[in-house]
């Protein structure tokens, strides 16, 4: 890092630091700190979107995933036609019922109970998923773009790792605390250019330095099985049954891919935060369709620098770390790529420029996800406990929240320090693979079919998240193609072997015979209590009204894009 790299960084944590000082001074009531006071244009929301979601794990991770497994996590990525049904579908409900919260709106469609399940199954996801995974992304970061930095603290050398680390999650919990969600706003929206701006230098910088697209192409096809958009249900050559095959089968995507895509960017606390901290309901569709033209290029900027670093690593280009000595290419650490690349190709400032962007993506997805904890924690849990509290009092509670989510997220950095076989954008995956089908669920059938009940909803949420879970207990300690697990009794070892991917449908099937089952035997519910809260008793006239001709275009412009992608990458090593 050369001292221009230093100064580059430097200006963008200026920028950052007087975005908090003024958005400090707006916060006076529960709406300004949790979202934004609701007076936020779409382009401020559609990249806080976008940065919100690439975050450093993704950076990170999806290079990796690039590297190691070609375009198997491009499925991931093109969900830009979710973000859509967001904008189109789930956002009308959502802005007309007024809520802060996924779990209030739950409330409001079913009852309290719903509301407390869904608030406390959220905070334990995040905490330990996504601001695990995250920290850990930023401090590989740290780790190889600084691996001579050392701290000594407490009678402890610290490395670059824990450095890295614990530094980008205070600062991020500082502006976090102070800011609210203002400053997760603005901060986010500036973030989704520098991201762009720094990714696609390097895979521009990339393809010239391995020799342009075509040799990419030729390369690749020597390992066109392993790097395809689409893989068979049973590997070539290996005895393991369909239902095991772990290499990302197309039946298994098909299935998983939308169940996982529809709860992240369409029930998620996370995500929908920023939709409803808009002014007004076509502001807050525009946003989702701007984020949505956002997520159609992360393939090319985030996932297909992984691709051009390996190539570039066999030519002898680059030198990226390997897992084991004497490897082979599917042996180098992808997690190292992205970052190896920015060291070694990037000439003095355009590399601090990237390292800015690294450094957005994971305070971005970290300051997004801290206020999301703190506005699930207040307005959820603490303001039912303790009613008729004052705004102020809210808006520090709120405050108090964000900063045990960042102490909960530092605690738990040791344990994500051992978490790195198979990528870590890759356990992500699988892990919201096993959250996600029942809540996707509730979801789906509470907003489509009026039979639903409160009793329906609480026992999908109760049963399909124990089930999860209990796939993924099971999966650490049995399987029959891991030595280190136990293969016995058989039938824990073939649930632990069941691939992530058809494990997620499985639940999903499992959590809508619950809803269905438990709704069925109950009372119908009140169709007073309905109105606006169901496809059937919206006012789809006022809602129809909201849209203008930009809306139709974008979207328009976006499916084409999608498309046009997908049918490029199923025959590009053809």
């Amino acid at each position: 890092m050369s001292s221009l790299d230093w100064w580059v960084i430097g200006v963008y944590f200026l920028g950052l630091a007087l975005v908090v000082w003024w958005s400090s001074r707006q916060q006076q009531t529960a709406a300004d700190y949790f979202l934004a006071g609701r007076n936020v244009g779409w382009f401020a929301i559609g990249g806080s979107l976008f940065a919100s979601n690439i975050g450093s794990e993704h950076i990170v991770g999806l290079a990796g995933s690039g590297a190691a497994s070609g375009m198997a996590m491009a499925h991931w990525e093109m969900h830009a036609w979710i973000m859509l049904m967001l904008g189109w579908i789930f956002v009308p409900f959502y802005y007309r019922a007024g809520v802060f919260t996924m779990p209030e709106f739950l409330e409001k469609r079913f009852n309290s109970e719903v509301r407390w399940i869904l608030s406390l199954v959220s905070l334990v996801a995040y905490v330990f998923t996504k601001v695990s995974v995250t920290v850990y992304a930023g401090a590989l970061v740290f780790q190889t773009l600084l691996p001579d930095m050392e701290l000594t603290l407490l009678g402890t050398v610290w490395g670059p790792f824990w450095i890295g680390a614990f530094a980008t999650v205070i600062l991020t919990g500082v502006y976090t605390v102070f800011g609210g969600f203002r400053a997760v706003l603005y901060t986010d929206a500036v973030q989704a250019i520098l991201l762009l701006v720094g990714s696609v230098s390097i895979t521009w910088i990339g393809l010239q330095s391995l020799g342009g697209w075509d040799v990419l192409v030729e390369m690749a096809r020597e390992r066109s099985d392993e790097l395809a958009l689409w893989r068979p249900l049973v590997v070539e050559g290996s005895d393991i049954p369909w239902w095991k095959n772990g290499d990302f089968p197309w039946l298994g995507i098909l299935i998983a891919s939308p169940i996982i895509g529809i709860w992240y960017w369409c029930t998620d606390q996370y995500i929908v935060q920023r939709t409803l901290a808009a002014k007004n309901l076509t502001m807050a569709r525009r946003g989702a369709i701007w984020g949505s033209f956002l997520k159609v290029w992360p393939v090319l900027i985030f996932l297909l620098p992984g691709i051009i670093g390996w190539a570039l690593h066999q030519k002898g280009i680059i030198h990226i770390p390997m897992k084991s000595q004497g490897g082979t290419a599917m042996d180098i650490d992808g997690d190292q790529v992205f970052a190896t690349m920015v060291i070694q190709l990037l000439p003095a400032g355009l590399r601090g420029l990237v390292v800015g962007g690294l450094l957005a993506a994971l305070m971005s997805s970290l300051s997004s996800l801290f206020n999301s904890c703190a506005t699930l924690f207040t307005v959820d849990i603490y303001e039912k406990v303790f009613p008729d509290r004052s705004e102020r009092h809210l808006v520090g509670v709120g405050r108090v929240a964000t900063t045990v989510i960042v102490l909960l997220g530092m605690c738990w950095i040791p344990v994500m320090y051992r978490i790195s076989d198979g990528g870590i954008y890759q356990y992500l995956q699988s892990v919201q693979g096993y959250l996600a089908p029942p809540i996707t669920a509730v979801f789906l059938l509470g907003l489509f079919w009026s039979r639903v009940n409160a009793n329906g909803a609480k026992w999908g949420l109760i049963v399909g998240f124990v089930l999860g879970m209990a796939k993924l207990a099971i999966q650490a300690q049995f399987s029959t193609l891991d030595e280190s697990k136990q293969a016995a009794p058989a039938i824990l070892a073939a649930i632990g072997d069941l691939n992530f991917l058809y494990a997620s449908g499985c639940l999903f099937l499992l959590s809508i015979a619950v809803v269905v089952l438990a709704s069925l035997i109950t009372d119908r519910p009140d169709v007073a209590s309905l109105k606006g809260l169901t496809f059937s008793h919206l006012d789809h006239q006022e809602i129809r009204s909201t849209a203008e001709k930009v809306d139709y275009g974008l979207t328009a412009v976006t499916l084409a894009l999608v498309i046009g992608m997908y049918l490029y990458f199923s025959f590009w090593l053809r």
